[in-house]
């Protein structure tokens, strides 16, 4: 049994092969395949600062390349880059310590591959796009993942480093702020 023998066959599975054995056509099958969701995740998670969201894709994409040997196929592809993504992600914002307010752009939130309500209400995207820039990092780091990205609270723990008890906890405290700062902005309106 080789390092990509699949339990469940993949779509990437063949690719991901390919690129592990040195096929850079294959690697950049998989790059702009899973640009867009890396890219939406890494703006989320880092604010949207251009910079660091450019240098973390860039860091994912050669951790990914590195470590594609470690790919089974037990997963898919797109499972695996996305976890190795998010440990990627979060450790470039706590070694960059900065936290920017830039907006970042409404057309890569389906990108994320956020919840129904938040792709079928354009309004509503907007406004969880300004609002969640202003959520606390740990609250902000359970919402995406969770409400945006549809993790279990047993794998943002594992993904973060917290309990899942800890994630449910966060998610409620997310999701009130969020509330909170929704219905502040519709009074202005």
């Amino acid at each position: 049994m080789t390092a990509f023998s699949a339990v469940v066959p993949h779509a990437d599975l063949q690719v991901a092969s390919e690129a592990a054995r040195g096929d850079l056509d294959a690697f950049a099958n998989l790059y702009q395949t899973h640009l867009p969701r890396i890219n939406s995740l890494a703006g989320w998670l880092l604010d949207g600062y251009p910079a660091d969201v450019d240098d973390a894709v860039q860091e994912v994409f050669i951790r990914a390349w590195r470590k594609l040997n470690l790919y089974s196929g037990e997963a898919a592809f797109g499972t695996w880059l996305h976890r190795l993504a998010v440990h990627v992600i979060l450790r470039i914002r706590r070694q960059s310590g900065r936290r920017a307010s830039v907006e970042y752009p409404v057309d890569d939130l389906a990108a994320v591959g956020g919840g129904v309500a938040v792709r079928e209400r354009p309004d509503l995207r907007v406004a969880i796009q300004n609002a969640v820039q202003f959520l606390p990092p740990s609250a902000r780091d359970v919402f995406v993942l969770h409400d945006m990205e549809g993790h279990t609270h047993e794998e943002v723990g594992t993904l973060l480093g917290i309990e899942a008890g800890t994630s449910r906890s966060q998610l409620h405290r997310a999701r009130k702020h969020l509330r909170r700062l929704l219905s502040s902005e519709e009074q202005c309106q």
